[in-house]
C-alpha cells in the first residue's frame, strides 16, 4: 500500500521535474491571484466585455511581435495599454457609446491581427500556443514580465482600493464627493489591459476574459460581503488554474481550455449550492 501511494505521489509531482512546467505553474499562480482582483470591478460595473476586447487587441500585438521578431508579450502589453486609454477616452467623451467603442476595437484589432498573420505567412505553433494557452509558452523572460506586471497591478489596486470600490457602486456620488473618476476609470482599464497581457501565456488570448469573469460571478452566487466575495473569487481562480495546469499536463490538453472548463464546473457547483 505504501509503495502504491509513493508511486501515485511521485507521478503526481512529475510536473515539477520540468523547468518549463515550473515556470508555467508559477505564472499561473500569479495570474490566478490577479485576474479576479480586476475582474470584480469590471463585473460590478457591467464592463466585462472590455476584457474580451482587450484580448483581441492583444492578438494584434502578438502578431506584431511575431512579425517584427520581438517578445510578443511586450508588444501585446503596449497595444492593450494604448487601446485601453483610447477606449476610455471615447467612452468618457460621450462621442461614442461604450459598447460601440468596444465593438469597434474588437473587430478592428481582429482584422488587423488577421492581416498581420497573413503577412507572417499564417499560423505557427508558437502563435497557436498564445491563442489557446500552454505552459510550454512561458519562457523565463515572460515569467519576469508576468511577475513585475502582477506586482504593479497588486500595488496600484491596494493604493486606490477605496476609490475603485466607491466608483464601482456609485460613480456619480463619487464624482460629487471629489474623487477624480476619470483618472480612476482610466487607471482601472489600464490595469485590465496589463492583466490581460500577463494572462496570455497560460490562458490564451481567446479565453482570458473567462478567467477574469467566471471566478467573480461564481463568488457572487454566495452573496457575501465585498471582501469575502474577493476571497472566494481568489480561491476559485487559483484552484481552477492549479487543477487546470495539472490536468492539461498529464492528459496532454490545452492549458487555457482546461482551466476555463474547471472554473465553469465550479460555477455550476455554486449554482447548485445556491438553489439548495
Amino acid at each position: 500500500m505504501e509503495t502504491i501511494n509513493l508511486f501515485i505521489t511521485t507521478n503526481m509531482f512529475e510536473l515539477f521535474q520540468y523547468s518549463f512546467a515550473v515556470r508555467g505553474f508559477e505564472a499561473g499562480i500569479i495570474i490566478g491571484l490577479i485576474a479576479p482582483l480586476i475582474g470584480i470591478f469590471l463585473v460590478l460595473r457591467r464592463y466585462s466585455l472590455i476584457a474580451d476586447t482587450l484580448a483581441h487587441v492583444s492578438l494584434a500585438g502578438i502578431a506584431i511581435g511575431f512579425l517584427l521578431k520581438i517578445n510578443p508579450i511586450l508588444t501585446a502589453m503596449v497595444s492593450t495599454v494604448l487601446s485601453s486609454v483610447v477606449i476610455e477616452r471615447l467612452r468618457s467623451s460621450k462621442k461614442v457609446y461604450g459598447e460601440s467603442a468596444l465593438a469597434i476595437f474588437l473587430s478592428g484589432s481582429l482584422a488587423l491581427a488577421v492581416v498581420l498573420i497573413s503577412l507572417a505567412h499564417g499560423f505557427n505553433v508558437g502563435l497557436l500556443n498564445y491563442l489557446f494557452g500552454s505552459i510550454v509558452t512561458v519562457k523565463q523572460a515572460d515569467l519576469y514580465i508576468i511577475g513585475i506586471l502582477g506586482a504593479v497591478v497588486a500595488v496600484v489596486l491596494y493604493l486606490f482600493y477605496k476609490e475603485l470600490v466607491y466608483i464601482s457602486f456609485d460613480e456619480e456620488s463619487a464624482q460629487v464627493s471629489g474623487i477624480p473618476t476619470r483618472m480612476i476609470n482610466t487607471l482601472l482599464i489600464i490595469l485590465a489591459a496589463l492583466t490581460v497581457t500577463l494572462s496570455i501565456p497560460i490562458v490564451g488570448v481567446l479565453l482570458i476574459s473567462a478567467l477574469m469573469v467566471i471566478p467573480v460571478v461564481t463568488a457572487l452566487q454566495f452573496r457575501k460581503s465585498f471582501m469575502k466575495t474577493i476571497v472566494i473569487a481568489e480561491l476559485v481562480s487559483v484552484f481552477s488554474v492549479v487543477a487546470g495546469i495539472f490536468t492539461s499536463f498529464y492528459l496532454n490538453l490545452s492549458t487555457g481550455g482546461t482551466i476555463v472548463l474547471i472554473s465553469l464546473l465550479v460555477f455550476g457547483f455554486s449554482l447548485g449550492l445556491r438553489r439548495k
